[in-house]
């Protein structure tokens, strides 16, 4: 059997939370996996995939803004980033002196990769998005991404193949006009640990509030103001774990700073309508859950989150809301109108094809 070392960026959960199928596609198979990643990522794949083993292997901070501003601030870190990038390959290489491993399998850490070692590289941005008038720059991203794609032997984006279809989650992210990319792209089909789960939709409004600081705190400022002039049985979770609130504000909704993993997916599959940010994570679970109703308001300022909610919004699969404009009774009502996403492959038939199409022939 093999062994795969496994690194996913710990910027948020959502790496993590994708690549928890793949893990278990592994050890289902009987092969070891060494996970190297940091923080609140490390922390949830040590209670999630306790049979691995765990190194610690810090990233690179996220440059993430207290303003609407993300793209400025984020030029302004490329040269932190590329210290940080320069010492990642320094203790990766250490990391690899003192272990054997068959694969590895970055997930969006661009120097995590190995000449000697079959390596790959979960994405699902082969570019990214800016604003209209930076369209010249935005272009420039598909050859900057490629630079660091050949130095994989292959890039496994968790989205349904865009070529023919225009059904794709993350829309002209997973394009790349290049065919250095091309060649290397495996498109997996969405990938998620949350999973469908045979429970009565008794719950008619699910509002999630997440992202960074300050906006996480402005999204609940407006959502608890408007929440209780919804209709029927609502649950706002805070996306706050540092606090300890678990409280009614009237007869018919429930506020909590934070759920646990499996209590979450719970309140997603008895959710008849879900009010989220536009993250790429959030959409798969919908994808996967078959949900059907939802309104997205995007974190301000970050473009990718913008730019999918634009996307579903034109696709007529879910209406997107500023979060400086939302109004909860008037907008859930118009986003019933919206049919929600196509119909897609699941997590479990994706991963399976995942494993037998590429992972399969490195550890045999």
């Amino acid at each position: 059997m093999g062994h795969v070392f496994l690194s996913p960026l710990n910027w948020g959960l959502g790496h993590s939370t994708r690549d928890i199928p793949i893990i278990q596609e592994l050890l289902n198979r009987g092969h070891e996996v060494t996970i190297g990643t940091s923080g609140n990522a490390l922390a949830l794949l040590k209670r999630e995939c306790p049979e691995c083993n765990f190194l610690l292997f810090k990233d690179y901070p996220a440059p993430y803004s207290a303003s609407r501003f993300f793209l400025p601030k984020f030029v302004a870190s490329i040269p932190i980033l590329l210290r940080a990038l320069a010492r990642e390959r320094k203790k990766l290489d250490q990391i690899l002196s003192m272990n054997r491993f068959d694969l590895i399998i970055s997930d969006n850490r661009m120097g995590v990769y190995s000449h000697k070692i079959p390596s790959y590289f979960i994405t699902h941005q082969l570019r990214f998005s800016l604003p209209s008038y930076l369209y010249p720059f935005e272009m420039l991203t598909i050859p900057v991404n490629s630079f660091f794609h050949i130095k994989y032997d292959g890039v496994i984006v968790p989205d349904i193949s865009p070529n023919g279809s225009s059904q794709n989650l993350s829309g002209k992210l997973c394009r790349s006009n290049l065919d250095v990319t091309n060649q290397r792209v495996y498109y997996a089909g969405i990938l998620t640990s949350t999973k469908k789960i045979s429970v009565e939709e008794d719950l008619d409004h699910l509002v999630i509030v997440s992202g960074p600081e300050p906006q996480r705190t402005k999204l609940e400022e407006i959502v608890l103001k408007q929440v209780q002039k919804l209709p029927g049985e609502k649950v706002v979770l805070l996306g706050s774990p540092q606090r300890e609130i678990h409280k009614k504000l009237d007869g018919h909704t429930t506020v909590h700073s934070y759920v646990s993993t499996d209590d979450k997916v719970e309140l997603m599959n008895r959710a008849q309508f879900v009010t989220a940010r536009s993250g790429y994570t959030t959409m798969m679970e919908m994808a996967e859950l078959d949900k059907k109703h939802g309104l997205f308001t995007p974190t301000p300022g970050q473009t990718e989150q913008e730019y999918l909610s634009r996307y579903y919004a034109r696709q007529g699969w879910f209406l997107s809301r500023s979060q400086y404009r939302i109004r909860l009774p008037e907008d859930t009502v118009a986003a019933m109108q919206y049919k929600g996403f196509p119909e897609m492959a699941k997590t479990r038939e994706n991963v399976a094809r995942l494993y037998q199409d590429v992972l399969k022939q490195h550890l045999t």
